[in-house]
This record gives C-alpha cells, structure tokens and sequence, in this order.
C-alpha cells in the first residue's frame, strides 16, 4: 500500500507502511482493493471516514477507484455506518470528480489544511454521503 500510496500521492507526503501499519492495527479499520488500488477506511459507531484513497498511475482511468468505492460503502454499512465522510485537496480534480459521481456532497471547508512542498497550502473540502442513498 505505501508503494502505491507514494506512487498516486506526488503533491503531498504519501504515507509510510508504518503508517498504514498502525491504522490496520485497529479492529475500526479495513481496507478494500489491491496493490493497483485501494482505499482504507474507519467505521467508528454510525460513521465511516475514508482515510485515504490510492490508485498506481499505471493503473489510473480503468474504473478501479469507482469500484473500490462502491465496495467501501457496501462493506462500512455491512458494518453499521449510516454516513460516509470524507476530506479531499481542493486542486485534486480527480478525485473531486470521482466523489461527486459517487454522489458525495460537500459539507465543509478546512482553509490551507494541506501543506504542499512547491507550493502554498490547499484547502480541504469535506463531503459526505447516507449510505442509505448509496444502494
């Protein structure tokens, strides 16, 4: 995961596999997809945060992001998440794009909560979704 994770993540410091290694130690935790892409995710009560999303540039506009989505959601209200959160750089058109297709709305706004080395720093918008709405 940190490889792909460093490989997708080239405007911000990637995580490191002791990073992930730590968040997996959680019983709240879980991952879905493989080494060409994945999201990681926090189901905390009635809730579920993407913590992040990653998929390798060689792998990229294939659909796997869309469908890690869709198998995040299935399996966060498997386990009683009503509500999906999520944070996202405001110059990460991408992956804006993937969420408002993915039917996220915004909510938030985190004013320059990403650091960017070349770079001033870049707001985080914050969306959510009821997983009600997903099925």
């Amino acid at each position: 995961m940190a490889a792909t994770h460093a490989a997708a993540f080239t405007q911000s410091r990637p995580w490191t596999a002791a990073e992930f290694t730590a968040l997996l130690d959680s019983h709240l935790t879980f991952v879905v997809g493989d080494a060409q892409c994945f999201a990681m995710v926090r189901v905390v009560v009635d809730e579920a945060e993407l913590l992040t999303i990653a998929t390798h540039p060689d792998h990229q506009r294939q659909g796997l992001a869309r469908a890690v989505m869709t198998a995040w959601r299935d399996i966060a209200a498997q386990r009683g998440a009503e509500t999906a959160f999520l944070e996202v750089a405001a110059d990460n058109t991408p992956a804006c794009d993937l969420y408002k297709t993915c039917d996220f709305t915004i909510c938030g706004n985190r004013p320059g909560y990403y650091r960017r080395q070349n770079g001033p720093a870049v707001d985080a918008i914050l969306m959510r979704q009821a997983l009600s709405a997903h099925k």
